[in-house]
C-alpha cells in the first residue's frame, strides 16, 4: 500500500508518499480502508523529534476515519463495512481487560503506559490503518469523511481542557489562543457553547473574523496590540477566569497577566518552547491554577464528536491535499496559513 513516511528526524525534505508493507492485523484489531486523514502540530514535532526513538521509516498521522475492511478474531464492536473514526490515545497492557469496554472507561491519559497513535508508534496517514478496535468510534451515515478524519484529536483536547480540566461554567470568561488552529478554533467553539464570553487572539483579521463565526465575541490580533493589556482593558482591570494556551513560552506571561485573581490556565502544548520564566510570584500571590491537559478519554472523544456529527460543532477545514502533497501539508501548519485543519486524502481516492 502507499503511505506518507517520515525516512529520518528534519525538514519537510524527509517527508515521502511511498509503498511500504500493509499492515498486519491483530486479534483486537480492525483493518481501516482510509477516506481522509488530518495533521496536528503533532506530526510536525513528531517529525522534527521530540527526544524519543523512533522506527524509520515511520507512518505519521493521529486522526482518520474511514470504513472497515476486515477485523481480528477478538473483535466484536466492528465488521466490515462500518463507518469509524480514530481516537489516538491508547494505554498498553495485555490483560483480560485490555482494549475492553471496561477499560476504555478508565482514564487512560493518567496510566504510565499512555501512548499516542502517529507518535510513538505508527500512524494512519496511509490507505489502510490497523489500529486495536478499542481506539475506533462509530461515525453516522451522512457526516463528510473529511469532518470525521479531522474532529477527534482536536476537539477531543479542548474538550478535555475545558469541560474537564477547567470545569468552565456559564458566564466565565476565556481567553483563547491561537484561535487560528486545531485545538484553538475547538476551544472557541466549546467555550461558547458552553456560554462563556469568548476572547479570541490570531494574527491577522481575517483569521479573527473566523474566530467571530466560531463563536468569539472579542477578537485580538497578537501581532497588533499586547494581547494582555487588551484582555484588562476590555475587562476594566478584572482579567479573565481561564486562559486556553497550546503556545508555550511566547505567550505564557501575559496569559498569566491576563487572568483575574484565581484565574484558571490550561495547557496542552508548547509549539514556541516549553520552557518559560515560572512566574511563581504570580501564581502565588494571585491565586492561579495552572492544569495541565493531553488527550482525552475515550468517553469524552464521545462526548464531543455526539456534537460533532449533530452539526452543534464544525471542523474548519483550511486545505483538502493529497498524501503525496504531505511535505505541503506540513508547511501549511508551521507557517500557520490560513484557518482550522488540514486533511489529507489517499491519492487512490481523488
Amino acid at each position: 500500500m502507499k503511505a506518507v513516511t517520515i525516512t529520518e528526524h528534519g525538514d519537510r525534505d524527509v517527508i515521502e508518499y511511498a509503498e511500504v508493507p500493509d499492515p498486519e492485523v491483530g486479534r483486537d484489531d480492525v483493518l481501516v480502508d482510509v477516506k481522509a486523514a488530518a495533521l496536528n502540530h503533532l506530526d510536525v514535532w513528531t517529525r522534527k523529534g521530540l527526544g524519543f526513538d523512533l522506527e524509520f521509516p515511520h507512518i505519521p498521522g493521529s486522526d482518520m476515519a474511514g470504513v472497515v475492511e476486515a477485523v481480528g478474531e477478538d473483535v466484536t464492536r466492528f465488521e466490515p463495512g462500518d463507518r469509524v473514526a480514530l481516537t489516538a490515545g491508547v494505554t498498553g497492557g495485555d490483560g483480560p481487560t485490555a482494549g475492553s469496554i471496561a477499560s476504555r472507561r478508565d482514564d487512560p491519559t493518567l496510566a504510565p503506559d499512555s501512548s499516542i497513535i502517529g507518535e510513538h508508534s505508527p500512524g494512519v496517514h496511509a490507505e489502510y490503518a490497523a489500529v486495536p478496535a478499542a481506539n475506533l468510534l462509530p461515525v453516522p451515515e451522512g457526516v463528510a469523511w473529511e469532518v470525521a478524519g479531522s474532529a477527534s484529536l482536536v476537539f477531543g483536547t479542548a474538550w478535555r481542557m475545558l469541560i474537564h480540566r477547567a470545569e468552565v461554567r456559564a458566564g466565565e470568561h476565556v481567553l483563547v489562543h491561537g484561535a487560528s488552529g486545531g485545538v484553538g478554533h475547538a476551544a472557541v467553539q466549546i467555550a461558547a457553547h458552553a456560554g462563556c464570553e469568548v476572547y479570541a487572539t490570531a494574527s491577522s483579521e481575517e483569521k479573527l473574523a473566523y474566530a467571530a463565526e466560531c463563536g468569539a465575541d472579542h477578537l485580538i490580533d497578537y501581532e497588533a496590540t499586547d494581547f494582555a493589556e487588551e484582555v484588562h482593558e476590555i475587562t476594566g482591570g478584572r482579567g479573565v477566569d481561564v486562559v486556553v494556551d497550546h503556545v508555550g513560552e511566547a505567550t505564557y506571561e501575559g496569559s498569566l497577566q491576563s487572568l483575574r485573581k484565581g484565574g484558571r490556565f490550561v495547557t496542552c502544548g508548547a509549539t514556541t518552547g516549553p520552557d518559560p520564566d515560572a512566574a511563581l510570584n504570580r501564581i502565588f500571590w494571585n491565586q492561579l491554577e495552572v492544569i495541565g491537559s493531553t488527550m482525552a478519554t475515550p468517553e469524552q472523544v464521545e462526548e464531543v464528536l455526539g456534537l460533532v456529527w449533530d452539526g452543534t460543532f464544525e471542523p474548519r477545514i483550511r486545505a483538502t491535499l493529497p498524501m503525496s502533497e504531505s511535505a505541503r501539508a506540513h508547511e501549511l501548519i508551521e507557517n500557520r496559513e490560513g484557518f482550522g485543519k488540514v486533511v489529507v486524502i489517499p491519492d487512490s481516492e481523488l
